[in-house]
């Protein structure tokens, strides 16, 4: 069934819609596992691209959309709205930080999400520009993609408005061991960027990953955060985390910021906010969102059922005390992984915050050369194991770890179990490369 589902997908699905890295067909999914047509349970590290955070098929949020749809299975919220909306922006404003007046955009995917930050920031301040990261990854709309710094959107050209500095990589310093981070990634924007392209009176706002996700789960040092949010206070301009990926508690926190007392003007939000349906918000100033009507708007958006199970998953996350599940078995999991460090010198670094986790592999930790050849052979033979995980990164070497923040110390037990197995039939030469070939991706 799997080999049939999958060479008909070929036939039918564009290409453009698919990174694959196993031959994978999904039958169903419950918790922290997925289940094959084949009938092959997997435990996920994955949680669909960290969508599942609350795990798969919670019966709460199934019998919430289930009750929404028999009563009211859609209105457009543009014209003719219902509760639940209102509902549901009023929780994302509770959670936010801020004592300024704040109101809450919908969409339906991170990447429209950050597509109004892109149109809406600049209208507002009235000012052009914008500045992202190197590595950044944004969405794949126009105006998303044009604030994004992935490799994997360097083929398209995306709006001159944008200007990209590199993000401070504790791992790969972009200026390398010359200097503190922190210092060398402020100054070159402040005496650099700031002073010849990218003047500040014309700059409106500074998106930017608490975690640098897709770029390779990239941990800021700790005192980066608090110094960007200086630089913007001192030109008024607008600092923005996109959370669509490591939001929501997946770092132990309920967005990565809050580990550092940063206070952000907007928060994009997405993935895991619906519990597996599609929804995206941007939490901003009230100004910023009320910079005009009408202007980017989409019919569907903030609808009942999407709205009802948000709600239901952001309930969820307080009742189950997923947060706090985030971050002790995250701690687990990282000594675990440092253990495997210990024991395989292509493991270079883990790093990570909670349950959004990265284990760069290369050559040598001497010269830190990428091994994305490896990555993908670990990530494919975890599959013939029995676990699903994703690779990322700009030089495609970072396995990624994200699973859903139901998970516990046995998955994780389980997780490290496989994972030593596959480096050690890695060591061993005991992969069929010529498979991981046909599945090497992004």
């Amino acid at each position: 069934m799997s080999k049939h589902f999958l060479n008909a997908e070929d036939q039918v699905i564009a290409n453009s819609l698919k990174i694959r890295f196993y031959p994978i067909a999904v039958k169903s999914a419950n918790g922290t596992r997925i289940t094959g047509q084949d009938g092959k349970d997997y435990l996920d590290l994955t949680a669909g691209w960290a969508v599942a955070g609350i795990g798969y098929g919670h019966p709460r949020v199934s019998n919430k959309i289930k009750d929404q749809y028999d009563t009211l299975s859609f209105t457009s919220q543009l014209s003719a709205p219902e509760p639940t909306m209102v509902l549901l922006a009023q929780k994302l404003i509770d959670i936010t930080p801020g004592d300024f007046p704040k109101k809450v955009w919908f969409g339906h995917s991170g990447s429209d999400a950050n597509d109004c930050i892109a149109k809406l920031v600049p209208l507002e301040k009235n000012r052009s520009r914008m500045i992202s990261f190197m590595g950044s990854y944004h969405g794949q709309t126009m105006g998303s993609l044009s604030l994004s710094g992935h490799p994997a959107q360097s083929r398209f050209i995306g709006s001159g408005n944008v200007v990209k500095i590199p993000y401070p990589n504790p791992y790969r310093p972009p200026f390398g061991e010359t200097g503190r981070l922190t210092d060398q990634i402020i100054d070159y924007l402040e005496q650099e960027v700031f002073k010849t392209i990218c003047p500040p009176e014309e700059t409106a706002g500074i998106i930017i990953e608490g975690i640098q996700s897709d770029g390779g789960l990239i941990v800021p040092p700790a005192d980066f955060l608090p110094r960007l949010q200086e630089v913007c206070k001192r030109y008024d301009i607008n600092l923005i985390f996109d959370e669509v990926k490591v939001g929501l508690g997946r770092t132990g926190k309920w967005f990565s910021f809050d580990h550092h007392d940063v206070v952000p003007d907007a928060v994009v939000l997405g993935k895991s906010l619906g519990g597996g349906l599609p929804i995206s918000a941007v939490v901003a100033r009230k100004e910023i969102l009320d910079v005009g009507s009408g202007i980017h708007l989409f019919t569907t958006s903030g609808n009942p059922v999407s709205s009802t199970a948000s709600l239901e998953t952001l309930t969820i996350i307080e009742d189950e005390r997923l947060i706090d599940n985030a971050r002790e078995n995250g701690q687990y999991f990282m000594a675990a992984l440092k253990e495997l460090q210990q024991k395989y010198e292509c493991i270079g670094d883990v790093r990570g915050k909670g349950l959004a986790i990265g284990i760069e592999l290369v050559e040598d930790r001497i010269t830190k050369t990428p091994a994305a050849e490896k990555t993908a052979a670990i990530c494919y033979r975890c599959y013939e194991l029995g676990m699903l995980v994703f690779y990322v990164g700009i030089h495609s070497n970072v396995i990624e770890i994200t699973p859903p923040l139901t998970f516990t110390k046995e998955d994780v037990d389980l997780a490290v179990t496989i994972l030593d197995q596959a480096f050690s039939d890695l060591e061993r030469q005991r992969i069929n490369m010529d498979k991981v070939k046909e599945y090497a991706g992004w």
